[in-house]
């Protein structure tokens, strides 16, 4: 039998039990996952304990912690981490699970405060890397995925068009392992900043499935943006018809097309190659 410590007993303590789901916060965590995108205040629901480590990493503000009743053991490596000042709340797993989405949920829960940023903000790191410009992404999965990639290959922020999934998901939240967290992203009309991308000095890459200059032989060093579409019809053609160049990923003839996570995450690898970037080894999963 495992001896009850003073540290325990503190952590322990600071659990505030709630048993009706008509508790505000209860409420308000309940919402952010049903509509995945900010609440009213700017805050999004996550879970599990590997993205809230990841958003305790990025320096995010945390408003509330949920525990269920089974998982209780696991604020104790959280609640240490985690400021005084939040609201740390355990409940019934019942209740718990009908807040959160998950089918394999780890019993953990949160409303962070997510970064926001302007057009502005993310137009100015275009130095920093390539900015990635998405456009009718509506796989959660898909978006994660190109937001990790982002980041591990060192984009300087990320456009994020009409009709793409939100960002603040709890599904794009997961696949992008955090990534979200940190890359600058802003919401907004691709063509209504198509001009001003230009006068800053960038070039506008499409990506394709079929035609374009072979990827080997695309020059994406320098300032540019690069635009992924759809998983289905790629970009929209007024888009296209803009576009400095397009560059096409040569694949087998048997596949139709790339997934929109691979073909991003193979364009972003070629551009840091290209631009010289320091990329070091790391794992996979």
């Amino acid at each position: 039998m495992k001896k009850t410590t003073t540290h325990d007993s503190a952590v322990h303590g600071r659990l505030r039990r709630i048993e009706g789901r008509h508790n505000a916060l209860v409420k308000e965590l309940r919402a952010a996952f049903a509509h995945g995108e900010l609440t009213s205040d700017g805050y999004c629901a996550i879970e599990g304990m590997r993205i809230l480590e990841e958003a305790i990493r990025s320096g995010l503000k945390f408003k509330a912690v949920f525990f269920r009743d089974s998982a209780e053991n696991r604020a104790e490596r959280l609640l240490p981490q985690l400021a005084d000042h939040v609201e740390t709340l355990l409940l019934p797993d019942k209740l718990f699970a009908s807040a959160i989405p998950s089918e394999t949920p780890q019993g953990v829960a949160a409303l962070v405060r997510c970064k926001v940023f302007k057009l502005e903000d993310v137009l100015a790191r275009s130095h920093a890397g390539p900015l990635l410009a998405i456009a009718g992404v509506q796989d959660p999965g898909n978006l994660g995925t190109i937001l990790r990639s982002a980041e591990a290959f060192g984009a300087g922020g990320i456009l994020l068009g009409e009709g793409t999934v939100n960002p603040f998901n709890s599904k794009v939240i997961r696949a992008s392992a955090g990534s979200v967290f940190r890359l600058p992203i802003v919401q907004i009309k691709l063509p209504e900043v198509l001009d001003q991308m230009r006068r800053l000095g960038l070039r506008l890459i499409a990506t394709s499935s079929h035609k374009g200059t072979p990827l080997d032989q695309a020059m994406l060093s320098g300032p540019l943006a690069i635009f992924i579409g759809s998983e289905g019809s790629g970009l929209p053609r007024e888009l296209l018809a803009q576009m400095t160049d397009t560059v096409a990923i040569p694949h087998s003839p048997t596949v139709e097309s790339l997934n929109a996570g691979v073909a991003a995450s193979i364009v972003l690898y070629e551009a840091a190659r290209q631009s010289n970037s320091p990329l070091r080894h790391g794992g996979t999963e």
